[in-house]
């Protein structure tokens, strides 16, 4: 699996205008399954999630984790991240799970991260979503397992 963290001061997805999900404070999650992965790799990356110390402390060091400070997760699907640009300029997505595997992986990395997490929030599989963010750093992490 792959993902793109974000520490975000505040993150929410909207659908035709409407907010589906929404956190203040935390991380925007982008999350992309590809062919092979399982819930080993989904529950894997989302041990790492939680326990990545991007959060500040009181030295102001980047030293406590998304459960440290009670931040929320904001969780969204994004088969591109496996895009490959190796073979010209337009991207492949071969690497991505089919839809099916990626929904359930998705679905099952969510509500892993709920039994988990406090706070969490979605967009929606496969929709046309817009992202809105406040990126806080900025600190951008690339996940992969």
């Amino acid at each position: 699996m792959i993902s793109v963290v974000q520490r975000v001061s505040q993150a929410r997805v909207v659908i035709a205008g409407a907010t589906v999900g929404e956190i203040g404070a935390g991380l925007l999650v982008l999350l992309c399954a590809e062919r092979g992965d399982s819930e080993t790799q989904a529950d894997k990356l989302l041990a790492k999630l939680l326990k990545l110390r991007i959060f500040s402390d009181e030295a102001g060091k980047m030293n406590r984790s998304v459960q440290d400070v009670g931040g929320g997760l904001l969780v969204v699907s994004q088969f591109t991240l496996a895009a490959d640009t190796s073979g010209g300029n337009r991207p492949s997505f071969t690497g991505a799970a089919l839809p099916e595997d990626g929904r359930r992986l998705y679905d099952y990395f969510v509500a892993q991260a709920r039994a988990a997490h406090p706070q969490v929030a979605t967009g929606e599989f496969g929709a046309d979503m817009q992202v809105h963010l406040v990126n806080d750093g900025p600190v951008t992490i690339p996940l992969r397992v």
